[in-house]
């Protein structure tokens, strides 16, 4: 098991270069597996996931090429579909939470997918039941052995459906949509996850010969094709680690400027850290952030304490709300941090607790943070990541915490950051991996 070794207490200074979406990349890596022919995806991200995910490609058949930095092509003319009955698939697949996206474009494509029950963060109960659901209605069955923990899916054909999903799952909605684009008929998705990276896979699809209408909305109209071709796409900048950056900057007072981020694609993001006090300059498609002696949290208009809650896009994304809580320990003022999606995702806040901060944990949803505005310097700390989003939030802390902090488990957080340490040592960090 992988750690960290992080010196605190060292300001930063120079430019970052945000990654490409780890969540945009995991859906359209999925999408290629619907046509035959070469797709050619850029500014994908070198992270675990990712490469996990690549990786599972190639061992169902689809032809990988490397064609540049960060770029690669994907053709998947020869799929062997009994890999998926394989124990080696039913193990890769279980440890990538990626891979239930890989069973809407199988059934599109070939009438035939398998799902281990897949792993990922443990961050509390996440349901499949959006994507099950929504295939469903499309015409697949599903079938599940409990003693393989495995689903099989089958269709013998798809049919266009109306749809009205249970919750706005991104994943989900994109599962459901790389199964309807090869559906006979219209389907009617209402309740769709809208996020930019969606926007971004309907848009990819629809270059691919899809017939998709209602992008950048939560009703979609999907028009059924008989076939897809290949294209070119490029993944956007990753929005969460664009504010993990805003709130490393911040919290240990460093003076940084993110490059192309995609200003108008990160929604209410940057406007949410105003709000916690943090000066956020927009320079053209480039965020500076100057250096902050300290910050100070507003309230609401009638002076009651700030609530930041995680909803669904445009709302505030439920990933940065490790951030916004481990950043809001040392600014001036209360706010309260509500977890709405996922019931364990604030429990790593022990690990803060035992640093100085000043939190209740009300429950498994709902954080009091206390700022203590830079008057009490975090404590270093012995720590282990629990998740990707958490693992990044401790690594803030440690960076800004008085001493030496190790943090275990580091693969979590290699998950989501590409070369986080390389990247933040080049501007000032003093981060080692053992």
């Amino acid at each position: 098991m992988a750690s960290f070794i992080i010196e605190g207490g060292h300001r930063l200074n120079g430019e970052l270069i945000p990654q490409g979406a780890k969540n945009e990349a995991l859906e359209v890596l999925c999408a290629t597996l619907l046509t035959p022919e070469e797709v050619k995806i850029y500014n994908i991200p070198d992270i675990l996931d990712v490469n996990n995910l690549i990786q599972l490609l190639r061992d169902l058949g689809v032809k990988v090429e490397r064609i540049g930095l960060n770029a690669y092509s994907f053709k998947a003319d020869k799929i062997n579909l009994d890999y998926l009955d394989s124990d080696e698939f039913l193990q890769k697949g279980a440890a990538l939470r990626g891979s239930v996206m890989i069973i809407g474009p199988l059934v599109a494509r070939f009438g035939y997918a398998v799902l281990p029950k897949p792993g990922g963060d443990k961050i509390g109960r996440r349901r499949l039941d959006t994507h099950f659901l929504g295939i469903q209605k499309l015409g697949a069955s599903f079938t599940y052995c409990p003693k393989q923990q495995r689903y099989e899916i089958k269709a013998e054909k798809l049919t266009g459906s109306y749809m009205l999903l249970d919750e706005a799952s991104v994943t989900g909605t994109a599962n459901i949509l790389m199964a309807a684009v090869m559906a006979e008929g219209d389907t009617t998705i209402y309740n769709a996850a809208c996020e930019p990276y969606l926007q971004q896979l309907s848009r990819m699809l629809n270059r691919m010969g899809a017939h998709i209408e209602g992008i950048g909305s939560n009703l979609l109209t999907i028009h059924g094709v008989s076939s897809l071709k290949g294209c070119e796409h490029t993944i956007l900048p990753d929005m969460i680690e664009v504010g993990s950056f805003i709130g490393m900057a911040a919290m240990t007072r460093s003076d940084i400027t993110i490059k192309n981020v995609s200003y108008n694609d990160l929604g209410i993001i940057p406007d949410s850290f105003r709000r916690l006090g943090i000066t956020v300059e927009q320079n053209g498609d480039d965020i500076h952030i100057p250096e902050h002696e300290s910050y100070e949290i507003e309230t609401f208009i009638d002076g009651s304490i700030m609530t930041f809650a995680d909803a669904p896009w445009p709302g505030l994304t439920p990933d940065l709300l490790s951030v916004f809580l481990v950043v809001a320990t040392q600014a001036k003022g209360s706010v309260l941090i509500h977890q709405k999606m996922f019931e364990s995702r604030l429990f790593f806040v022990d690990k803060l607790i035992d640093m100085g901060a000043q939190i209740i944990l009300c429950d498994p949803h709902r954080a009091a943070v206390i700022g203590q505005a830079h008057a009490h310097t975090l404590r270093a700390a012995n720590m282990v990541s629990p998740d990707i989003r958490a693992g990044i939030a401790l690594l803030i802390a440690a960076m800004s915490a008085d001493g030496t902090s190790r943090i275990h488990n580091i693969d979590q957080i290699d998950r989501g950051y590409q070369d986080i340490d390389k990247r933040l040592n080049a501007i000032g960090a003093r981060i080692s991996r053992l």
